[in-house]
């Protein structure tokens, strides 16, 4: 049986003409072409009542915000001034999604960039420190934080990343899993999720080419969609799936709106 997934759309991806740009337009745009939500950055990027009012007239919800800033004020930066700025940015992003009805941010925990002054054990820890500082907040509003584990430098195994994850015992925090970007690693994707399993709040959605090391649109890579399939269906993951390869316009994205409903198993 396939499971009850959603399919979302980073706001990135949708290429709006001049003369219909507005946050109604983003929405209408990615309802037409097939999606059941939309992602958005948070907090500062879009006005809470324009998104709340787009929501409303169009019917598609905004199921994640995505931490605004996060790979340039780190979590992890070897400043305390930063980190802390960095939680800031988290806290309001939270905030954010509470207020427009999304149930999660995606938080990129940091990045390794420095053997000396932030390396992976250094990431580990230091935005470890600050995330615990948001649970509260996330516990009292309903929202998940969805952590990122991208090509940073840290945690590039399972086993680092489950135990970073495990680490908060909370049921506030867990993966926002990145097909394409942990396909390079660990038996490729389909092994990341079978591991991380109920850690998994949401998942990003795109490929990724094995011999040039990069992410690519759907089948254009070396993802064994069938062995992603059959893992999502065994530790039987339900909810959003969102799009995040090459965008354009309604009939661009209606494409790959069909991309990634036969990715998934569910057209």
């Amino acid at each position: 049986m396939t499971p009850a997934l959603y399919t979302a759309v980073k706001w990135s991806m949708v290429k709006l003409p001049a003369e219909a740009n507005s946050v109604e337009d983003l929405f209408r745009t990615a309802l037409k072409a097939g999606f059941d939500g939309i992602t958005l950055p948070g907090p500062d990027a879009y006005d809470r009542e324009e998104v709340l009012k787009a929501q409303d007239r169009t019917g598609i919800p905004i199921h994640n915000i995505n931490v605004a800033d996060h790979w340039q004020v780190r979590l992890s930066d070897p400043d305390p001034k930063i980190r802390e700025a960095g939680l800031q940015h988290t806290l309001a992003a939270i905030e954010f999604a509470h207020a427009v009805g999304a149930s999660s941010v995606l938080q990129v925990v940091g990045k390794a960039t420095d053997p000396v002054t932030e390396n992976a054990e250094q990431v580990g820890r230091r935005s470890a420190e600050q995330l615990r500082k948001a649970l509260p907040t996330a516990a009292r509003l309903g929202v998940r934080i969805a952590c990122e584990n991208v090509a940073n430098g840290f945690a590039t195994s399972i086993e680092e990343w489950t135990a970073y994850l495990d680490g908060f015992d909370s049921p506030w925090i867990g993966a926002f899993f990145d097909i394409g970007n942990h396909d390079r690693y660990d038996g490729g994707a389909p092994s990341w999720i079978r591991a991380l399993g109920s850690r998994i709040v949401k998942i990003d959605v795109k490929d990724h080419h094995h011999a040039t090391a990069k992410n690519c649109a759907l089948f254009e890579g070396d993802v064994d969609w069938p062995g992603v399939r059959n893992a999502i269906a065994e530790i039987g993951f339900t909810g959003w799936t969102t799009a995040e390869v090459p965008g354009g316009d309604a009939d661009q994205l209606a494409a790959v709106s069909a991309a990634m409903r036969t990715a998934l198993g569910l057209a």
